[in-house]
């Protein structure tokens, strides 16, 4: 049942803040004297009990070194984290100043998969962030997307109904498992298609239930 209340739940990576860096894992490689390809394959994965907040960033540095078979000590650790985090720390400007204009018309959360060290990094570099409605970070929630109790996390903490929502994700899968929750659900290309998914979202009475993904359109309303 829904409460009448817009809420626009964002992924961050990919739609707010950029991708990782280009040149990142390259540079990390090379920290670590490995092939790129081969670093990369064990970067990701490693990576998602990390995310989850399931490990501790030297735990997770640990795990990815033991799979590359090198010598972990806390020094490579430490600069690795840095280099890691610095790569995940660009934004786009122009979609902070939408997000943050449409507290006008509705509540903005958000729901990202990042590890607990990087959203504290993120949390002190980006102030913005602290005058949403809700912020969700998987390594603090300790679940990340496209599991469904990162979407109820949010649900819950804001005390709404999952038909409130618009989910909004770069990511299909992601996207999907919102819609599976009841939420509805936007896969993001750029911010003038999602303006006015907002907008019509925002203005009209939704239908409830019986939520698709259209193959045929990035766009989800319910």
């Amino acid at each position: 049942m829904s409460t009448d209340r817009n809420i626009v739940l964002f992924d961050l990576f990919g739609v707010i803040a950029r991708h990782q860096r280009p040149g990142a894992l390259k540079k990390m490689a090379a920290r670590c004297h490995a092939p790129t390809d081969t670093f990369t394959t064990a970067y990701w994965a490693c990576r998602p009990p990390y995310d989850a907040g399931r490990q501790s960033a030297p735990e997770y540095w640990t795990a990815v070194l033991r799979r590359l078979s090198l010598s972990v000590d806390a020094d490579t650790i430490e600069e690795l984290r840095l280099t890691d985090i610095d790569s995940w720390s660009r934004v786009d400007d122009q979609m902070i100043a939408y997000v943050q204009s449409l507290r006008e018309v509705a509540e903005v959360a958000l729901l990202s998969n990042i590890p607990s060290d990087h959203a504290d990094a993120f949390l002190a570099a980006q102030p913005w962030l602290h005058n949403l409605d809700h912020v969700a970070f998987s390594g603090k929630i300790k679940v990340a997307k496209p599991t469904p109790a990162a979407f109820h996390h949010c649900i819950v903490a804001m005390r709404a109904a999952p038909t409130d929502f618009l989910f909004v994700d770069d990511r299909e899968e992601n996207v999907r498992a919102a819609l599976a929750t009841g939420m509805n659900g936007h896969l993001f290309t750029d911010r003038d298609e999602l303006a006015a998914v907002i907008d019509t979202w925002s203005t009209t009475q939704r239908p409830r239930g019986n939520d698709t993904l259209p193959e045929t359109d990035s766009a989800c309303l319910t």
